[in-house]
């Protein structure tokens, strides 16, 4: 899906990480809300720095208005402001920005833009989501596939169809992700989404890999994990084989 010149912006696991998520919280003393109306009109200002500070305004604000403005800087020239604009739609998600954000995630030469785009893509929770968050796990770097992984548990919030189609991909990144972390998310959100499903075929098959994985697994992260998703499902054959698989001594 992408080149080696554009992976190469975000491709390590020590880069799983966005820009915004280097910014440090003020102390609670210090925090001072920006004010909407303000942060609005910056939205427009010709001055890229303006507009980057409002975006980033809008990560922690909710409001509305704010999002049309947001969807028009997902094609702004500098790719700051663009992630900035995501983060601010998956803060003020709307149906309208689904579209855009697909295209980012699509077309955006930058690593940091697209793993925003998955973020705000989870929590507009909506059908047009999911096969774009399920290539993006398949196809993207790291950092972007971690994220896909933990945005398709929001299919949760849009129904049974959704949760099945999403079961598969996240059972093959479980099994065969070169990423610990990209594993670990997959077992968490197979959980999520294991606990909305009856007790049928698709769950049955997403118990089974939970269980494979945490007996199989490399990576002791992946097995806790895949573990602690087997005990929020509460399956019974899940919890009486890890209880097995201990008292064996296994691990």
């Amino acid at each position: 899906m992408y080149n080696e010149d554009q992976i190469t912006l975000l491709d390590t696991e020590e880069d799983l990480e966005s820009p915004l998520d280097q910014i440090k919280p003020l102390e609670e003393t210090e925090i001072v809300k920006p004010d909407p109306e303000l942060m609005l009109t910056l939205l427009t200002n010709p001055q890229p720095q303006q507009r980057m500070l409002a975006a980033r305004a809008f990560c922690d604000i909710t409001d509305a208005r704010a999002t049309p403005q947001l969807i028009q800087l997902l094609q702004d020239n500098c790719p700051l402001i663009r992630v900035s604009a995501a983060y601010g739609i998956g803060r003020n998600p709307s149906p309208e920005a689904v579209e855009p954000l697909i295209d980012r995630l699509n077309l955006d030469f930058n690593g940091y833009v697209r793993k925003g785009a998955v973020w705000a893509l989870g929590n507009c929770r909506d059908q047009r989501s999911l096969l774009p968050l399920t290539e993006a796990l398949k196809t993207d770097i790291p950092a972007v596939r971690l994220w896909a992984a933990s945005a398709l548990a929001q299919m949760t919030e849009v129904g049974y169809e959704a949760i099945i189609t999403a079961i598969p991909f996240l059972i093959e990144a479980l099994v065969q992700d070169p990423i610990a972390a990209v594993r670990s998310n997959s077992a968490w959100t197979i959980g999520q989404l294991c606990k909305e499903l009856p007790s049928n075929v698709v769950y049955a098959t997403a118990v089974d890999a939970l269980i494979q994985a945490f007996a199989e697994d490399q990576d002791l992260g992946v097995r806790e994990d895949t573990k602690a998703a087997l005990l929020g499902v509460g399956d019974p054959h899940g919890l009486q084989l890890i209880e097995t698989l201990e008292n064996e001594g296994w691990f």
